[in-house]
């Protein structure tokens, strides 16, 4: 969670800057069953966005052919509080996870919500979906009025909210991702976790060190994720084993994005990196003018991701080669969506852009946004303003 100037947010900066005392890596593995997890109905397939992100890699884009500005509004949900992470889109339904701790299922087509729930804690995350199961984290603190301490992964039925398990975990930001009957979460103790989906049993959990405030993405068979040491980690993603480190790199929030054997991420170090998939080694970093708290999206081989310096980036995945940047004026610090060849990012003075992924080119703005702006979903462009998520369609 990152905060502005408002007042309303000011309380909290200290306690979210700061990240703990780091302390020896460890890996913790529960023995999996004998048996072979079944993989998820193919539904969850073709979900049309059903984590953070988009996919597992985590690339925040996608083709949705014609969804692509001029649009014009068909709805407008009210959440009534601050909304950060863009929410998920399939089973019928858009799901949106609010600061304040509360849940929504919202009928696509008119924005009504279908049920909610109330974690009594923060909710600084986008939900996932997969296997029919939708699971989300939240995060205890004074902001919200929790009197808690723990965070908590909760897997829900999509349909009605009934709860299917709750796991009690560390304080947790992170979106959690779920595949191949596998739930993924992390939290800011420095664990990063890996539950059986349906029934939340505990398969294995890995100590990194330091807090966890990025969320765990899934490539090749491997997790990777960084911590708030400054070190990016290869995990196995069957049985949790670190299988490469690369530390040294300021203060990790951004959750890394894998595109063609390539691991990008951001760092407050004021630098955006690419690490080698397979081996760790550092491919390439590249300077910006302010802290990289955002996650990159990558798009055709360009990694797209704002800076804390006002300005958007967008990277030659094979290089760090600046392909173009664009002045944005304010500081940007969620992730950006690539949706059929247009790229969609907020900064801090409110506003949204989007603009032509390939060159840069403004082809519409709006005066509402913060965060991460935009998903896409069963015809509709669902974007994301302070308190308020509107459901977009083309003219």
């Amino acid at each position: 969670m990152r905060w502005t100037g408002a007042v309303v947010l000011v309380a909290a900066v200290g306690l979210l800057a700061s990240c703990g005392g780091a302390h020896a890596p460890t890996t913790t593995s529960v023995p999996l069953p004998p048996t072979t997890v079944p993989p998820p109905p193919p539904a969850s397939a073709t979900l049309p966005w059903p984590t953070y992100g988009a996919d597992n890699a985590r690339s925040r884009a996608v083709s949705a052919q014609g969804i692509r500005p001029p649009f014009r509004r068909l709805w407008t949900f009210h959440g009534r509080a601050l909304l950060e992470f863009p929410p998920v889109v399939g089973y019928g339904s858009v799901f949106e996870e609010a600061f304040d701790g509360r849940l929504y299922a919202l009928d696509p087509a008119t924005g009504a919500v279908r049920w909610r729930y109330y974690a009594h804690r923060c909710g600084w995350a986008s939900p996932a979906l997969a296997d029919g199961i939708l699971f989300a984290s939240f995060i205890a603190h004074p902001s919200c009025h929790s009197t808690f301490r723990n965070g908590e992964l909760v897997a829900f039925s999509p349909s009605t909210g009934r709860i299917r398990w709750r796991q009690r975990i560390g304080p947790s930001e992170s979106s959690p991702l779920a595949v191949d009957g596998v739930v993924y979460a992390a939290d800011q103790n420095g664990y990063v976790y890996a539950f059986a989906d349906r029934t939340g049993r505990l398969l294995w959990r890995v100590d990194t060190g330091a807090a966890i405030k990025a969320s765990p993405t899934l490539a090749g068979g491997r997790i990777f994720i960084g911590n708030y040491a400054g070190t990016m980690f290869a995990l196995d993603a069957r049985t949790g084993r670190i299988l490469w480190r690369n530390g040294g790199h300021g203060n990790i929030y951004s959750t890394a994005t894998v595109s063609a054997g390539r691991v990008f991420v951001g760092s407050l170090d004021d630098r955006v990196y690419a690490f080698s998939a397979r081996t760790g080694e550092t491919l390439w970093s590249v300077g910006t003018g302010g802290y990289v708290y955002a996650s990159p999206a990558v798009w055709r081989g360009v990694v797209l991701v704002g800076s804390y310096d006002g300005s958007f980036y967008a990277l030659q995945a094979d290089s760090g080669t600046v392909r173009w940047r664009y002045p944005a004026g304010a500081s940007i610090s969620g992730a950006a969506s690539a949706i059929d060849g247009v790229v969609y990012f907020s900064t801090f003075s409110h506003r949204t852009y989007a603009l032509t992924a390939g060159r840069g080119r403004v082809v519409q703005e709006w005066p509402d946004g913060e965060y991460s702006p935009a998903v896409a979903g069963y015809g509709r462009l669902y974007f994301v303003g302070l308190g308020k998520l509107y459901a977009l369609v083309p003219r």
